[in-house]
């Protein structure tokens, strides 16, 4: 029996949206690969995922480029090789968050967002699919494999002090959307979850003590919900994964109920 794999890009301190995904997914039988910058929290969340009776395994990069991703996959495709595994499954969850006014953005910022947000996902997505193209159509979903990328609020709308942020994200956004226009004629299934801005609006470690609001919990709970749970938007990417390709979700909008955007 051919083992799923799912690569995920982008996890940070594994608080986020890209480890909630990794912990789920390993739930529902997916071999994880990861990718991420620095190895001490990327072998913490694999080494929790591996205790808890899933399967996971870290491909640290020095940085988000085209030749640290593309080495990357390289590395999984090695470690997990067909016949017995198959990449069926992968999520570009990294960026590079910029929020300056327009005037204090350095000429590193917009390179670094470029090279992030842009290259990076440029990589990611050759390689994802490359290997989704020789896997046969899922007989569940009718699909080689499924692509999908983290947005943001500034996918759509640029502000006051997200002229780099935006720049990129409406980059990223963009990609998926020719890559689903174009890959999907090969049952290839590529879509893009937009959510709140990733350091502002997710329930992280960085973000659950910011507000006088839990990121979840009980509908009776008094306090509105303003922060959205990374485990709720890893439930969205699994329902992604999961649909028939009869009626494909190309961009998925996530908004917390009490969210002002």
């Amino acid at each position: 029996m051919v083992s799923s794999v799912v690569v995920i890009a982008g996890v940070g301190n594994g608080s986020g949206t890209g480890g909630a995904a990794a912990r789920l997914f390993a739930k529902e039988g997916y071999t994880v690969a990861l990718i991420s910058r620095g190895s001490e929290s990327l072998n913490v969340l694999a080494s929790s995922i591996n205790t808890s009776g899933g399967k996971a395994e870290s491909f640290p990069v020095d940085a988000y480029g085209s030749d640290e991703i593309t080495a990357a996959f390289s590395s999984i495709e090695a470690r997990f090789p067909s016949p017995e595994y198959a990449i069926t499954a992968a999520i570009f969850n990294a960026g590079h968050g910029v929020w300056k006014p327009f005037l204090q953005v350095t000429p590193e910022d917009v390179r670094e967002s470029s090279k992030v947000n842009i290259e990076a996902s440029f990589a990611f997505s050759r390689a994802a699919i490359l290997a989704f193209q020789k896997n046969d159509p899922l007989p569940t979903t009718g699909a080689k494999g499924t692509l999908i990328f983290t947005g943001a609020t500034a996918s759509l709308r640029g502000n006051v002090v997200t002229s780099a942020f935006a720049a990129g994200k409406f980059a990223l956004r963009a990609l998926s959307q020719s890559l689903a226009k174009e890959f999907g004629k090969e049952d290839i299934h590529v879509a893009h979850g937009e959510s709140a801005d990733m350091s502002k609006g997710i329930a992280t470690n960085n973000t659950r003590g910011d507000r006088n609001t839990p990121p979840s919990g009980p509908v009776e709970n008094p306090k509105p919900h303003s922060l959205l749970s990374p485990e709720s938007i890893a439930t969205s990417y699994l329902y992604l994964v999961n649909q028939d390709r009869s009626s494909w979700t190309w961009e998925l909008d996530l908004r917390p109920a009490h969210e002002k955007w």
